[in-house]
């Protein structure tokens, strides 16, 4: 199965280049898309903001390819909007690797848009979803490490209990968990179909009769821990923001609770005071380094969820770097 052909709806993409403009004034501004994915959002926050230079970074491979066909169909923008970006194979958490190997020390705007995309959901060889019967990869860069089958395969009880309790937030964890290494002794667990039937079966009917489908919880498990999702957004964070310049702006969109509690701590540490309450004078070190910019989450508007009903788990937080200290690049 090649590259999909269904066109890439960005999700609250005016809203993100609005966030992110005020940041994006100077002609030679660079701009990151640390998941640039097929290039919704870069396209947008581009065409917000003329001149500007694009870095999008994303570990599949299929993605920056989509990307930079985007880019260079961007006929509205003019011939040489193409020329504006360059394309980096990298996790997002390498992104002081990426940035510092082009030669910039600093940029002026970053965004996240994590999980995962909609080419990602509708490719079956991916093997994301438990809708169809496909084989188990889950790998956003299938290039390297295990996949979910890999996983199934050596993990014991006890450590899928904890993938799936921890980042699936699965309340049948461990009676999951053991029919996973039960049914393994029998045959490899090696598509999606053969896993839904063991979750099935493992789960309480009381528990099937409600929550949406019985899979649900143990595929995004899965899929966060075969590509150390949360792991990598915990070191990506603190990273671009110590790449932000001073009125440099970062904007993350999650898509479920595991990532919005993540950005959410980052985001208001950094608005927040180092100092101890009862400081009389706060030290000029512990002041806040950021400015929040949106009032807790934002939400997609209904038209949009309409529209694009992947939209609707969508949380959007940004910031603005207002000083240099206290965050280490």
């Amino acid at each position: 199965m090649g590259l999909p052909t269904a066109p890439h709806v960005p999700v609250m993409a005016d809203r993100v280049a609005a966030l992110l403009a005020p940041a994006l004034t100077r002609p030679d501004a660079v701009f990151v898309d640390a998941t640039v994915g097929a290039g919704g959002h870069a396209l947008a926050v581009a065409r917000a903001c003329p001149g500007i230079r694009v870095v999008g970074i994303d570990r599949d491979s299929s993605a920056l390819a989509l990307t930079e066909t985007a880019f260079r169909n961007a006929d509205d923008a003019g011939p040489a909007f193409a020329c504006r970006l360059t394309a980096v194979h990298s996790v997002f958490d390498g992104i002081e690797d990426a940035v510092g190997d082009l030669g910039l020390e600093r940029i002026d705007a970053v965004l996240f848009d994590l999980g995962l995309s909609s080419m990602q959901l509708d490719s079956d060889e991916r093997g994301f979803v438990y809708s169809r019967d496909v084989a188990l990869d889950m790998r956003m860069d299938r290039s390297r490490g295990p996949s979910a089958a890999d996983i199934l395969a050596v993990y014991s009880a006890d450590e899928l209990a904890s993938v799936l309790r921890d980042y699936g937030e699965e309340p049948n964890a461990r009676r999951i968990a053991r029919a996973i290494v039960r049914r393994r002794e029998t045959a490899p667990l090696c598509r999606s179909g053969e896993l839904v039937e063991v979750i099935a079966a493992a789960i309480p009917a009381r528990s099937r009769r409600k929550g949406g489908h019985p899979a649900k919880r143990t595929f995004q498990a899965l899929r966060i821990e075969v590509n150390r999702e949360l792991e990598a957004l915990a070191a990506a964070l603190p990273a671009a923001i110590g790449l932000l310049g001073v009125g440099g702006r970062i904007a993350a969109l999650s898509y479920h609770s595991l990532e919005d509690r993540l950005v959410k701590r980052e985001l208001v540490a950094g608005a927040s005071s180092s100092a101890p309450p009862d400081m009389p004078v706060e030290p000029e070190a512990a002041k806040p380094y950021l400015r929040l910019l949106t009032r807790g989450a934002e939400r997609p508007s209904l038209a949009e969820v309409e529209a694009n009903p992947r939209a609707a788990s969508a949380r959007l937080r940004a910031a603005e770097r207002i000083r240099e200290s206290r965050v280490a690049a």
